[in-house]
């Protein structure tokens, strides 16, 4: 047993029971099942389901891309970084959960932490500048993707709990708007183009959001 499993078909078999079943789905006998394995021949390789999460939160972090910093300005290398961690967040909607619960650390990363750092120095930014700079930009990016991982936890956990999460999300919904109809500014969008908009390319206030933060990295070399 312990010969026929590498580490590697562990964690590619881990993220995707994560992504099926996210972080509460996880555990040794259901990945053992998965890789048709018994538990014991994980045991082998990973020790505890804290390492395993932090492996597979790093393989997810390899998946991206780096861009050559030679080959483009500063604003479409912040760009194509920001938007491909956001991707990757929206594939994996479990890694936002594990913020919160786990210690996530690993080689993937830090190649994209240095990576962004390294960009924002050539932007013009002092070294302590750029770290704002990353960091800013990285809790944009995060912030932007929990919304649709609490979607999809929220609604795992209604369909355990036996509800049909649909049905329940929309009668959420128009209670809410009910509640919400008591404000003017919220009550003025309601039904409207914009407000239909959002709603279904919440893309577009990301690329809004991370252009408007660009924008102000911009201004403050400017000057």
């Amino acid at each position: 047993m312990r010969n026929t499993l590498t580490v590697e078909q562990i964690v590619t078999a881990a993220i995707e029971q994560l992504d099926s079943e996210g972080l509460d789905g996880l555990n040794m006998r259901a990945l053992g099942q998965r890789l048709g394995s018994a538990p014991t021949a994980i045991y082998w390789h990973i020790k505890t389901k804290d390492e395993l999460v932090q492996l597979a939160a790093d393989a997810a972090w390899a998946e991206v891309g780096l861009p050559d910093l030679d080959a483009m300005d500063w604003r479409a290398a912040a760009t194509v970084m920001a938007t491909g961690l956001r991707s990757m967040l929206l594939r994996h909607p479990w890694y936002a959960q594990a913020f919160g619960s786990h210690l996530l650390a690993g080689r993937s990363k830090f190649e994209y932490d240095d990576h962004s750092l390294a960009n924002y120095e050539r932007a013009g930014f002092a070294p302590a500048d750029a770290d704002c700079a990353a960091g800013t930009v990285m809790l944009f990016v995060i912030g932007s993707a929990l919304g649709a991982a609490a979607q999809v936890s929220l609604n795992r956990r209604l369909s355990r709990g036996g509800q049909d999460a649909e049905r329940t999300m929309k009668e959420f919904m128009t209670a809410a708007r009910s509640q919400a109809s008591q404000f003017r500014h919220l009550r003025a969008r309601m039904g409207t183009t914009a407000a239909a908009e959002y709603a279904a390319e919440p893309d577009n206030t990301f690329e809004f959001g991370l252009q408007s933060i660009l924008d102000g990295f911009a201004a403050r070399l400017a000057r």
